[in-house]
């Protein structure tokens, strides 16, 4: 069987606190709010930079945003070391995955990737007429890189990898991901989805940028939506060869972001000190819900993202609708015949709605598909 079937249908948190008044802080909320745990969104930012920079933008709005977009450009050639003509902006890096799927994909295509993993690109391909030739994660849920390698042919028209990886959380080491890019990018296009990679112990020897430095036909997408706090902003962009930027653009994105957010993008990007206090608010997170997951006997994916994926012995769309019920919402995967929770990190407040959701919901009786 294939590894997936239906995959997806303020404060900080104390690793060491051992309880929320969750009572008390119902109180304050409105009758409508829920703890939005399902779509691995940062509640810890914009950066005060990235504010002030937008807010000052503001009063050019009714301007064409160039020296915006120049200044970003710029900015994040000087971060990745490459010149501006390697660089593609996009809304987001959803714009630039499909543009990836409309150059790649199409009729008589294939395109090639894990299973499970972030779909986007691979269901825009399939939509026009790509086929999708998946190799199944190993048991301990890693990419199988020998065997995506062995499925590389001329009948291959790109290949999609994501690290770390969405929803297992898992990572491929710098080391690891750029020699199997060197190896294969000689065969077939790569495409690297890095969305996450700002979590990781080292981001800057974790990226295949390096890839694309050394002339390999290497695209590599980074999105301001995880670390940045910009999900609502939309600000992504992919590095990759001159030649493939062009065609990457022939089919769109072209001018889709506002002076503002890409004023306050270049503001982010060298924040170093945010990027930090990001990354510690995220790792308080986890250390939170791996603790309490320990309390309840549940074993975890140590997760280098702003998620955690686990197992849970009830089926994913009943405990899914009790945990909304409880104003909680979080994702449902199925791997392997095994039913996953994917738990998004978020403030104390939403974390600790989880807990208490979870342990009312993991004690009730559920069916099992």
């Amino acid at each position: 069987m294939t590894a997936t079937a239906g995959l997806f249908a303020g404060g900080y948190v104390n690793a060491t606190q051992e309880s929320f008044e969750i009572d008390q802080l119902k109180k304050k909320r409105p009758s409508d709010y829920y703890a939005r745990l399902s779509s691995n969104e940062n509640p810890f930012g914009p950066a005060a930079s990235a504010k002030k920079a937008l807010k000052a933008a503001i009063e050019d709005s009714f301007l064409y945003p160039r020296e915006y977009r120049d200044t970003l450009m710029d900015t994040i050639a000087e971060v990745e070391g490459v010149d501006k003509s390697f660089i593609l902006l996009g809304a987001g890096s959803s714009e630039l995955l499909h543009a990836a799927a409309r150059v790649y994909g199409g009729k008589n295509s294939k395109v090639l990737s894990a299973d499970p993993t972030y779909f986007s690109l691979v269901r825009s391909a399939e939509s026009m007429g790509a086929d999708w030739v998946k190799v199944p994660l190993t048991k301990e849920l890693d990419h199988n890189l020998a065997a995506m390698e062995g499925k590389v042919s001329n009948d291959i028209s790109l290949l999609y990898l994501v690290n770390p990886n969405n929803p297992t959380g898992k990572i491929m080491t710098g080391t690891e991901i750029r020699s199997f890019c060197d190896l294969v990018s000689d065969k077939v296009p790569v495409f690297v989805d890095e969305a996450y990679i700002d979590y990781m112990d080292d981001p800057a020897g974790s990226t295949t940028v390096e890839c694309v430095r050394k002339g390999k036909n290497v695209i590599v997408a980074k999105t301001f939506s995880k670390v940045h706090a910009f999900a609502g902003l939309r600000v992504g962009y992919c590095i990759a060869q001159p030649e493939v930027i062009k065609k990457l653009a022939a089919e769109g994105p072209r001018n889709t972001l506002s002076g503002p957010s890409m004023a306050a993008a270049a503001a982010s990007l060298t924040d170093a000190e945010f990027l930090k206090y990001s990354v510690k608010k995220n790792e308080e997170g986890k250390q939170y819900i791996y603790s309490e997951l320990k309390k309840l006997g549940y074993d975890y994916i140590p997760s280098h993202t702003n998620f955690i994926l686990f197992p849970i012995s009830m089926d994913g769309e009943d405990f899914r609708k009790r945990m909304m019920a409880n104003q909680v919402s979080i994702k449902t995967a199925l791997i392997e015949n095994q039913t996953y929770c994917r738990v998004s990190m978020g403030t104390l407040d939403d974390l600790g709605m989880f807990a208490s959701a979870f342990k009312k919901v993991s004690s009730q009786k559920l069916n099992r598909s």
